[in-house]
């Protein structure tokens, strides 16, 4: 875009007979442009071309927020000459997730001396380094910090203190038992928690959940207005959540607005904790809220608690009914035009009246989704995956259609067996995918037809007369989607070794294949798409339509389509990355996959891509390959494979990138590494929080947290 400067010079005295100046644009326009372009490609090249563009590079729109957090090629050095050219301009700063910057690199950020937020998630920092920069940021009130094992309170000056007294926001991650610096926020209005401690140390010895000796055990919450908590699995986690929640049990901040607590598998409720929940009842209007399973299962608790203008409900995984959403929750759709965002992920009787005598596979009542759509006509995001959503034979009432209602949905996440048509899955024999079992014994040869490479030949099958085909119509400006099926769960878990043995998908997901994926395509401008256990895809031609038509797509992540013995989509796959000209993510998962020439040969078109990610049982690949990918995608600084092959394979292929590329990719990030091996566990704990949590992992992101909760 910007050349030298005397290319910009000469081009400025002489009168161009074809094409537009750059030069000759609106100092509005060209800021507009230069918003675009990384901070530190501003101020440390672009601004040197020339005059105009130095005075226009050091604009406060440009310099008053600075975001580093995906800025792959920054290093300590780039950020010292950032920090000495505009420190003292910079009001945001944003270095979340650098986890290749050395901690003496936060030593710069004393220069900010008017910072008023700053986030330093997943960066290095020890308590002596942030006590020296925080004691130079007067001004601080928003801040992100991790909190590491060897974290000491005690070391944070008097100055770090009373700058921390005037934080208002603060995001915290949890690497070790600890209060890390809450105690010291005495202004708290927004108290973000990510519960990361792992229950057992390297050594294997298990760890407790409780705090430090010496530690403060006083939170101030008085002034609080927005409480979340994330917990990774682990009972430490837990455990230390709970300390955090006593001091609010004995007095529940009159400002309280948002009180979401995220938690995996059962979370028992205790005494403290139905204290709080009642004292919630009785003296706070709540506009989001979000609780473990245990603390709504069974109890009249959504009766009793008062909401003033929700934006923001997650009831994942829990057993509440239907006829209790309507009730206690829509409340006959009062004040429910307000709520944009909406999680029932795993509620597998949400839409039916009752649970008590009902089959998780039971048809849904379509009256109580369209009183869902109608009083919540304004959401933008809406999670119905994890559960069996089965449409009735009636006319004009299957889920599709209703949900083609919800014109502002931006995110969508539902289960594979939901968007199927009804009167197919009743009239249409099974498919050559449905006969073969779905196991890893021996595999079965089936004829598998050319697919077609063109929109018209799709539309000759008349698949524009399905629901899901006029709902992905209805939703043209959907920027994320998800089709996961209903059983699926991925053969890598966070903290457990790999799954060996996945549950068959759902009968009425049977008739989901080829050209329902190629509705998809209708959608264009999708950034995010997941499809995950579609057992009749034959040749993945849909996936080709995708590719075509979604130009904006930058995250792709397919998982154990068609049958599971063979990648009866490869050929399909390499045709649609050859279009995927903006992927950044993409993560495969797929039983036998082979990670070979061709493979990364069209992989290689993706001359945006950043992160890969491959986890396939009995998966095989070429190291030759890899590395020859590797040299030509300069962009790419994430390479997970968790493959079949032997550890000495993997050891040496990760050892042979990291040598050749690590020195022009500060952030480069390699784990290749069998995916069935026993200590896979150790392996995954190294992996910096960005990449595990956005892309290596996989889960449903849809309505996971309320929109806009952290900067």
């Amino acid at each position: 875009m910007f050349r030298s400067g005397e290319e910009v010079v000469s081009e400025e005295n002489e009168e161009e007979s074809n094409g537009v100046n750059l030069m000759e644009f609106s100092d509005e326009i060209l800021l507009h442009i230069l918003s675009y372009v990384p901070c530190t490609d501003l101020v440390l090249n672009v601004r040197r071309t020339c005059r105009k563009l130095a005075t226009l590079c050091l604009d406060k729109s440009l310099t008053h927020t600075v975001l580093l957090q995906k800025d792959y090629k920054v290093n300590k050095d780039k950020v010292k000459q950032l920090m000495r050219d505009i420190g003292k301009e910079i009001y945001q700063l944003n270095m979340a997730g650098c986890y290749w910057l050395p901690s003496s690199t936060i030593d710069h950020v004393t220069r900010c001396k008017n910072l008023v937020k700053l986030n330093l998630s997943g960066c290095h920092v020890t308590s002596l380094r942030l006590s020296k920069m925080l004691s130079t940021l007067q001004h601080l009130r928003s801040l992100a910090i991790d909190v590491n094992p060897g974290f000491d309170a005690s070391q944070l000056s008097s100055e770090c203190k009373a700058t921390l007294s005037r934080v208002s926001e603060l995001k915290q991650t949890l690497y070790t038992p600890s209060y890390g610096v809450v105690p010291c926020c005495t202004s708290l209005e927004k108290l973000l928690l990510y519960f990361e401690i792992l229950d057992r140390s390297r050594e294997g010895f298990m760890l407790s959940g409780q705090l430090m000796v010496g530690e403060s055990n006083v939170p101030h919450y008085q002034n609080l207005r927005i409480f979340y908590a994330r917990l990774a699995p682990g009972y430490v986690n837990q455990e230390v959540v709970r300390l955090y929640l006593a001091v609010l049990s004995d007095r529940t901040p009159e400002n309280l607005h948002a009180f979401l607590i995220s938690a995996p598998g059962s979370f028992a409720e205790t005494g403290a904790t139905k204290n709080l929940l009642d004292s919630m009842a009785r003296n706070v209007r709540l506009d989001a809220l979000q609780l473990p399973k245990a603390w709504i299962n069974g109890s009249g608790l959504l009766q009793h608690l008062k909401f003033n203008n929700p934006f923001y409900f997650s009831f994942s995984r829990c057993t509440l009914s239907g006829g209790h959403l309507i009730q206690r929750v829509i409340n006959g759709g009062k004040d429910l035009k307000s709520l944009t965002s909406l999680n029932l992920s795993g509620c597998v009787h949400c839409l039916a009246p009752e649970s008590l005598f009902r089959k998780a596979e039971d048809d849904i009542d379509s009256s109580i989704l369209e009183s869902l759509v109608v009083s919540c006509c304004n959401l933008r995001h809406l999670n119905l995956s994890a559960a069996h959503h089965h449409s009735s034979e009636s006319i004009g009432n299957h889920l599709c259609q209703l949900l083609s209602r919800l014109k502002h949905l931006l995110s969508l996440a539902l289960p594979v067996c939901s968007i199927t048509d009804v009167a197919a899955t009743v009239e249409k024999p099974p498919t050559a995918p449905s006969l073969v079992p779905q196991t890893f014994g021996r595999k079965v040869r089936i004829g598998i037809q050319a697919y077609p490479r063109n929109l018209a030949d799709q539309a000759n099958q008349k698949i524009e007369s399905s629901v899901f085909w006029a709902l992905m119509g209805s939703l043209r400006f959907l920027e994320t989607l998800e089709i996961i099926g209903s059983s699926f769960s991925s053969a890598m878990p966070r903290n457990e070794p790999a799954i060996r043995n996945s549950l068959p998908p759902c009968v009425r997901a049977q008739s989901v294949g080829d050209s329902e994926v190629a509705a998809i395509s209708q959608l264009t401008y999708l950034q995010s798409l997941t499809l995950a256990q579609l057992p009749s895809i034959l040749t993945g031609s849909g996936l080709v339509n995708i590719g075509l038509q979604c130009q904006h797509l930058r995250t792709l992540s397919l998982a154990n389509l068609g049958m599971m013995g063979k990648v009866v989509y490869m050929s399909a796959l390499m045709d649609m990355l050859k279009h995927c000209k903006c992927l950044r993510d993409l993560r495969l998962e797929q039983p036998y996959f082979c990670a070979g020439a061709q493979f990364f040969q069209a992989l290689s078109h993706c001359s945006s891509l950043q992160r890969l990610c491959i986890v396939s049982r009995s998966g095989t690949l070429q190291s030759d390959a890899v590395m020859s990918f590797m040299a030509n995608c300069l962009e790419v600084i994430m390479c997970h494979m968790f493959m079949g092959e032997s550890l000495t394979v993997c050891k040496n292929l990760q050892q042979s990138i990291v040598r050749s590329f690590q020195a022009e990719r500060p952030a480069l990030n390699v784990v290749i590494f069998p995916l069935l091996h026993e200590d896979l566990t150790e392996v995954i704990r190294d992996v910096p929080m960005r990449h595990l949590d956005e892309i290596t992992l996989f889960k449903s992101r849809v309505a996971e947290e309320p929109p806009n909760l952290w900067w």
